[in-house]
């Protein structure tokens, strides 16, 4: 473990989990009634500009803070390796670099990106954010604390019913999102991602079927 990196939390979601990441600014977009699905966010590229997370649908998503100076930094190229698995089968990798914990990632901007430069990353990778505390992005909001009702306040059951309720643990957390956005799981840093238990999930989600839309009244 490196020098004034505390030792994680360990804790793995069990699927039907949520999830979310994003990177540089994430947004909410959307409904009075608040957002309800990862896909009502957008995030901030490296060059900052908007990406909307609606691009994203019908994709299974596997968000992850990364951090180039962590003790789990080795799970970077492992990352890379699982997306070429799995990226013919619909999955999308995005990596969002963060500096939240053990001061894992302490450079600017531009020095982050030439940091991720050398793992010749084909996966998507965003601009550094922050993932907990008064800044925290309003996307992780939503992962660790469920949709709002309409006017605030949570939704029926409060943080116990949301899969993912609780603050992003440590670097490389891993959320899986659907196809439509919902979030699935949270694996936390102890999950590296050529574990049997992730990738099992991930082909649950690449597997399962969408539901069905109600049909149109005649």
């Amino acid at each position: 473990m490196r020098s004034g990196e505390r030792a994680p939390i360990v804790r793995l979601a069990a699927p039907g989990g949520a999830l979310l990441v994003a990177c540089g600014l994430a947004l909410a977009i959307g409904g009075g009634d608040g957002p309800s699905s990862v896909l009502d966010f957008s995030l901030v590229s490296q060059d900052g500009k908007s990406v909307p997370m609606k691009q994203y649908a019908g994709k299974v998503l596997l968000l992850v803070n990364l951090a180039t100076k962590s003790q789990f930094a080795d799970q970077i190229p492992k990352l890379e390796t699982l997306y070429e698995k799995y990226e013919p089968k619909g999955l999308l990798i995005l990596g969002v670099p963060s500096n939240d914990f053990g001061a894992g990632e302490p450079e600017k901007d531009a020095e982050v990106a030439a940091a991720y430069a050398r793992f010749k990353l084909k996966f998507p990778l965003f601009g550094k954010s922050t993932v907990t505390g008064h800044d925290q992005l309003p996307l992780y909001t939503f992962l660790t604390t469920g949709p709002k009702k309409p006017g605030g306040g949570e939704e029926e059951g409060g943080k116990k019913a949301w899969p993912t309720a609780g603050e992003v643990p440590w670097n490389f957390t891993k959320y899986l999102i659907d196809r439509q956005g919902k979030p699935l799981a949270r694996f936390d840093a102890d999950v590296a991602p050529d574990s049997v238990d992730l990738m099992a999930a991930i082909e649950q989600a690449l597997d399962a079927k969408p539901k069905s839309e109600p049909a149109a009244p005649k």
